[in-house]
């Protein structure tokens, strides 16, 4: 079966090893005092056989490393010795590396194989990893993730299984299994002992098929078909996902990065794909599930991280937001560039460009200068690349003044030369810069925003009123937001790179190089080595190869470290979670890295809590993809038991009243029910909360209430976590509904409603809050409850 975990980060990710006791119960769990949990003791089991590799892995290191030593220490008489010793050292130089980059991953899955129909073969069991290895029997206790026989482990899905009972993804950091998801194909074929050892959503979706009426299984067959067809979809053009709470939109996301990532390998391994993610607790959830072809193929972002370099992930308030989000700030960023383009005249008040040098005052008219930056502007080369120009013409100009105030004759071939020399003075540096300065994106904002005589008169230009140009005012070193990235994109865009400081590093590195081969020759030379001719009548070794093969150039870059430095990477394939809430500027940073267009968009737009968010897919997406975007809707809800979601429903009518709410599976779970506290919140909630922490045993809490109250909230409750504060992990934690997204918990208590419901994405908001619980929910609150959550009354 083809599902393993809900939307979000799952309970069972807090627990971080086998002894945690925050942990959630599967179905069917001995629950008496002192048993061991089924899931205590698969993480034993599997700790067991991951213990055995790492044990392997050493002896392999140590065997390597005794190999290496004897290499170096191997006889060098004579070229045929020398050579044998360089190839042979080179080899274990390379296996140690090699033995070396797998520690962390070597082991993520394991696949469970069906035996024959006619019981004559054993069931199979094979475990893969970043490496094969064999015990000391030659018995193979790890298989590559490159062999074939690895393959159904990225390619097995519900409606072709290619022979598996059952997926299992190990989560292992430092040497311990911390975390197991399962995956079941079919559960008739699994003994009793790993039935009652599923973990995660599986366990939920075993017991769903043993149910007791004919509907069970005809839910649990829709599933299966859903998001097979998720998982399979073509590679091109733009999938989208769009599916209500507890649908499983990320699990088929996820798997959809490993079926395309193994499918279409030759297109994906050369350039990668980005999984775009809506905050770090997503991003560490599917770096810890997502196999990832070794980790070597995709990068992991939120839209708070896409410019490398920037760390943002504070949201500004929904007024400043709004501003931001909009396509107009592409003409607010233009407009800034535009203006630190200047003439002699805005820059200096004067109308000629004057400058005091040693030689004397140089002055270039007015009307030169206007020439120059008006060719400039016309190349549409981008700022920073057009500067070169606008610099070596100013210089040019600069020296025929310098040779007419000297009475010496101009020489056009000289005036190069001469520009080259003014341009080590400092006040011709300056002169320069005032007029076509060097910039960053980075330092073009921040002194935008930060000026607010320049914020009036550029956003002027970009047609933005009093009111939003107020809106983007803020203190100079302020903290870069999640909705400034986007802006930062396009500011690097307009502003591209002048290549000077590249050009002088390659010219510097093929110096270098030009030294080592010339050394490397030497040696050969001296040796004798440099005439040793083998059969075909070519030398044995060339001086290039021989510095080559010593030249430590560092370790090896995979895909996704190139990728994740580079701005300006593009992507064979995106994938975007939480989707309803990039901004049109966002849509534009991440349609930027990947003009193929091969996207798999992945949200709900009744959870659209970002004031321009996204409210209808084509309307986001046709501008970029046009007649490429096929929706796939997934109906089922299989996480949120269906009297929450009635309740949910209400809402929802009001959020999005053109959506339809996902039905519900499961039943089970405490009624939903509303608090009224008679005196402040502060006093009451603390017992509320405990009430409920004590209800649901071992698990988690949330506690969710609106952008206004969450300090109170957390005030309140000391011992609780915040997110992104430290203590995300804890039993208790505090939350705004955006901060709640794409997570859940086994109780939600809800603070203060109507305070959600003021918010401007109000009743989305609010959806989202009452759709965050598995088990219990609660709706706290000190005035009359809103009229959507009537049910509860």
């Amino acid at each position: 079966m083809e599902l393993r975990q809900a939307d979000t980060v799952p309970d069972t990710t807090a627990a971080t090893t086998p002894s945690d006791t925050a942990t959630r119960r599967s179905p069917g769990e001995d629950a008496r005092p002192g048993a061991e949990s089924p899931e205590r003791a698969a993480l034993a089991e599997e700790q067991a056989r991951v213990s055995a590799m790492y044990d392997r892995l050493d002896v392999l290191r140590a065997h390597t490393e005794e190999q290496l030593s004897a290499a170096h220490l191997q006889d060098r008489s004579g070229y045929a010795a020398l050579v044998e010793r360089e190839d042979r050292s080179y080899a274990q130089a390379r296996r140690r590396a090699q033995l070396g980059s797998v520690e962390e991953g070597l082991c993520f899955g394991r696949i469970d194989l069906a035996a024959g129909d006619g019981g004559d073969e054993e069931p199979e069991t094979l475990y893969v990893g970043r490496i094969g290895l064999r015990d000391a029997d030659h018995e193979t206790i790890l298989v590559d993730w490159r062999a074939p026989a690895a393959r159904p482990f990225y390619a097995a899905t519900p409606g072709d299984p290619a022979g598996l009972t059952r997926r299992r993804h190990l989560r292992v950091r430092r040497r311990r299994v911390v975390g197991l998801d399962d995956e079941v194909f079919d559960p008739d074929r699994l003994t009793e002992t790993d039935r009652r050892q599923l973990v995660g959503e599986a366990a939920l979706l075993a017991s769903l098929r043993r149910g007791r009426t004919g509907r069970m299984g005809d839910i649990v067959a829709t599933i299966q078909s859903e998001q097979d067809r998720v998982i399979r979809a073509g590679l091109s053009g733009a999938l989208v996902v769009q599916g209500g709470p507890g649908t499983g939109k990320t699990v088929a996301a996820l798997h959809r990065a490993a079926y395309l990532l193994y499918t279409y390998r030759r297109v994906l391994e050369r350039r990668g794909v980005l999984v775009v993610g809506p905050n770090p607790a997503f991003l560490r959830y599917i770096g810890d599930v997502l196999p990832s072809l070794g980790e070597t193929d995709v990068v992991m972002r939120t839209v708070g991280t896409l410019v490398p370099g920037v760390e943002a992930h504070r949201h500004d308030p929904h007024a400043t937001a709004r501003v931001k989000g909009s396509t107009r700030m592409v003409d607010l960023v233009r407009a800034a560039v535009r203006d630190r383009q200047r003439t002699p005249t805005e820059a200096f008040g004067d109308v000629d460009l004057r400058v005091e040098t040693d030689t004397g005052v140089l002055t270039v008219p007015g009307a030169e200068c206007g020439r120059v930056l008006s060719a400039a502007r016309g190349s549409r080369r981008a700022h920073n690349a057009a500067r070169t120009y606008v610099v070596n013409a100013l210089l040019t100009e600069l020296a025929r003044a310098e040779a007419t105030l000297l009475s010496r004759p101009v020489d056009e071939e000289d005036l190069p030369f001469h520009g080259r020399r003014l341009w080590q003075e400092d006040p011709v540096r300056a002169a320069i810069d005032a007029l076509w300065p060097p910039l960053t994106p980075q330092g073009l904002l921040e002194e935008l925003f930060s000026d607010p005589e320049a914020l009036e008169r550029v956003g002027a230009r970009a047609g933005l009123d009093p009111d939003e140009r107020a809106a983007l005012v803020r203190a100079r070193g302020s903290a870069w937001t999640v909705e400034d990235v986007p802006l930062l994109d396009e500011a690097a865009e307009l502003l591209g790179r002048d290549g000077s400081a590249d050009r002088a590093r390659e010219r510097r590195e093929a110096a270098e190089r030009a030294q080592e081969e010339r050394y490397a020759q030497g040696v050969l030379e001296a040796t004798g080595l440099s005439e040793v001719r083998v059969w075909d009548g070519s030398k044995l070794i060339e001086g290039a190869a021989l510095a080559e093969r010593h030249r430590d150039s560092g370790p090896d870059l995979t895909t996704a470290d190139r990728a994740g430095a580079d701005r300006e990477w593009t992507y064979g394939h995106v994938i975007v979670d939480e989707a309803q809430e990039l901004s049109p500027m966002a849509w534009r940073a991440v349609m930027r890295r990947v003009p193929t267009r091969s996207l798999t968009v992945v949200g709900d737009v009744a959870q659209t809590g970002n004031t321009m968010g996204t409210r209808s897919w084509l309307d986001a997406l046709e501008p970029y993809v046009r007649e490429k975007v096929h929706v796939e809707r997934l109906r089922v809800n299989y996480r949120t038991p269906a009297p929450i979601m009635a309740v949910a429903a209400d809402v929802l009518r009001e959020a999005a009243p053109r959506e339809e709410p996902p039905e519900s599976v499961r039943e089970e779970g405490d009624p939903p029910r509303a608090v009224r506290f008679e005196g402040p919140w502060a006093v009451e909630l603390p017992a509320l909360v405990a009430e409920e922490t004590e209800a649901i045993g071992e698990g988690r809490v949330a506690v969710i209430t609106g952008d206004r109250d969450v300090d109170g909230v957390a005030a309140a409750l000391p011992e609780a976590g915040r997110a992104g504060r430290g203590g995300d992990d804890r039993p208790v934690v505090v939350l705004t509904a955006t901060e709640a997204k794409g997570l859940e918990f086994d109780a939600v208590v809800v603070v203060e409603p109507d305070v959600l419901l003021e918010q401007p994405c109000g009743a989305n908001d609010l959806y989202v809050a009452l759709t965050r619980a598995t088990r219990r929910l609660t709706v706290a609150h000190t005035r009359e409850l809103p009229r959507v959550l009537k049910r509860l009354a």
